[in-house]
């Protein structure tokens, strides 16, 4: 069985590009109208945990990602580049750059409610892509709840639901802190990357269970109308015991199960 599914073989770039020139197909027709909102961010952490994964150690993680949007329609290009790799996986190139990501998405409000769904293709480095579909409930009212599905149909067959809450201080007209937490629940639908684990030995039953939680904390600071600086903390753990033996197994030292992580990110907007 595959102890690692995260670092997939990017071999399917051209997949990417083509759905990044298939949105701007969709927005260039309304230029002429009005103009589209565009977001540069670059975040430089200290580490990249995903959906409870340890997928870097004792390195900076540099986390660039360029959205444009358009009337509810919205393309973001999203990477990852891991400065010092903790470990060399089979089929690895030794290339820094280890993951790109593609992710189209529409959303709108209906009254207090926003709706928001969309597709991720996920292209990464040593073993396969893979493709995913996710819809997202949100209701405007206090710690803004928010419930998203994603559903991985391609080569790591598994559900995972995210249900979140935020909140935002206001501490002055330029900066405010921002506190989230969000809890989550993990479905495999595929018994050999995604095994339930005991006493560190991957089962062939498939894993389902409370998988993760996150607890943040950052400090948006509004340099000016285009340009926010925002400092940010996490602690990621597991929610069960399955979820726990799970997490310490696909850790990269194998004996971590939770994690604190945090750094700083840059956003500019047009």
């Amino acid at each position: 069985m595959k102890k690692k599914v995260i670092y997939r073989k990017n071999k399917n770039l051209l997949a990417v590009l083509s759905g990044i020139f298939l949105c701007i197909a969709w927005i260039v027709p309304a230029l002429a109208e009005e103009k589209p909102l565009a977001d540069f961010t670059v975040a430089a952490l200290s580490q990249y945990v995903w959906r409870g994964q340890e997928l870097s150690r004792d390195s900076l993680v540099i986390q660039p990602s360029m959205t444009m949007g358009y009337d509810g329609l919205s393309a973001n290009l999203w990477g990852n580049l891991d400065t010092d790799p903790y470990i060399e996986l089979p089929g690895d190139d030794g290339s820094k750059w280890n993951e790109t990501d593609f992710t189209l998405s529409y959303g709108n409000g209906y009254g207090p409610w926003n709706i928001q769904g969309g597709y991720i293709y996920y292209g990464l480095e040593a073993i396969e892509d893979s493709q995913e579909v996710f819809l997202s409930l949100g209701y405007d009212t206090l710690l803004a709840p928010t419930l998203t599905i994603y559903r991985d149909f391609d080569s790591y067959e598994h559900w995972y639901f995210l249900f979140g809450l935020s909140h935002a201080i206001e501490l002055s007209e330029t900066v405010s802190l921002e506190l989230s937490g969000s809890v989550s629940y993990l479905k495999s639908e595929d018994d050999e990357d995604y095994p339930e684990i005991h006493g560190a030995t991957p089962t062939d039953d498939r894993f389902e269970d409370f998988h993760d939680g996150v607890i943040s904390v950052s400090l948006p600071i509004w340099v000016s109308n285009a340009l926010t600086v925002t400092p940010s903390l996490s602690y990621t753990f597991p929610l069960s015991s399955k979820a726990s033996d799970e997490m310490e197994w696909r850790s990269l030292d194998g004996d971590d199960d939770s994690f604190v992580y945090g750094g700083v990110t840059v956003s500019m907007g047009f």
